[in-house]
């Protein structure tokens, strides 16, 4: 740890190299219980009181991660409640790894992958549903995908602490090798003309990798071109379209919903 790992201006410290600083008490409690990333420092107010960070400290401590009282003008550049985590990247792993690294399910083995979805809110907010929804893992392209930064991990509320994330030059290629391990690929289309409601059971119970687009572009025709089955998501009303984190939450908790005891 060593050296001055003090912020520049208001709002947190910056970022330098290959670290992050981890704020809001969910991420940090995540990345505490994780442990998936080095983890360098807990920077906590002096005067401290606040419940959350005096659990935070205790749990920083227990895990022989080092925790830094700070006061005056330090202190100022906490963001509330006054706590931030530095810590290394999260690990990426390759296709590969990430195949063999999927624990073993009772049911279908479900994976996320997205093109093109760029906004590190959205990335935070398709983590959260992916990981609460069960998918042992989320595929993103090493261009026109964001880094797995600090404002990916607050968005996602710390579940990107626990999701395995591969980057893979190729999309499309991805899902070939994907296709020969036993996975379709379910591309969100709102033009489809088949509904999710309507999926087939062979392959609403087999492993599958769900592939999102960008919200305004879609899923690019050479994916497109890779996609197994294209589904919709029926609307009713007169909005035109869902948010992608929404889409992913109706799509993955359907599918648990039909796969739930298929295994």
């Amino acid at each position: 740890m060593g050296g001055d790992r003090r912020g520049k201006k208001r709002g947190g410290p910056r970022r330098r190299g290959a670290e992050e600083w981890i704020t809001g008490l969910h991420p940090i409690g995540e990345a505490l219980a994780a442990g998936r990333r080095e983890l360098r420092s807990l920077q906590v107010r002096e005067e401290g009181g606040h419940r959350g960070v005096a659990d935070l400290v205790a749990r920083a401590r227990a895990a022989r991660v080092p925790v830094r009282e700070l006061d005056g003008r330090e202190a100022e550049r906490l963001p509330p409640p006054g706590v931030a985590l530095e810590a290394g990247p999260i690990p990426e792993l390759g296709l590969e790894e990430l195949l063999v690294d999927l624990p073993v399910a009772t049911g279908p083995r479900t994976l996320v992958a997205l093109d093109g979805v760029e906004d590190p809110q959205n990335l935070g907010a398709i983590a959260r549903v992916a990981e609460a929804a069960g998918a042992g893992g989320l595929i993103l392209t090493h261009r026109h995908a964001p880094p797995l930064s600090a404002a990916v991990s607050r968005a996602s509320a710390g579940a990107i602490e626990w999701l395995p994330v591969a980057r893979v030059p190729n999309l499309a290629r991805a899902l070939e090798v994907l296709a020969g391990e036993g996975f379709w690929s379910l591309g969100a289309d709102a033009a489809a003309r088949d509904s999710l409601y309507e999926l087939p059971d062979r392959l609403a119970r087999a492993d599958r990798v769900v592939v999102l687009g960008a919200e305004e572009r879609g899923i690019r025709p050479g994916v497109a071109a890779r996609i197994d089955q294209s589904i919709r998501i029926p609307l009713g009303g007169r909005v035109a379209s869902l948010n992608v984190s929404t889409a992913a939450a109706v799509l993955l908790f359907e599918l648990g919903r039909r796969s739930a005891g298929s295994g």
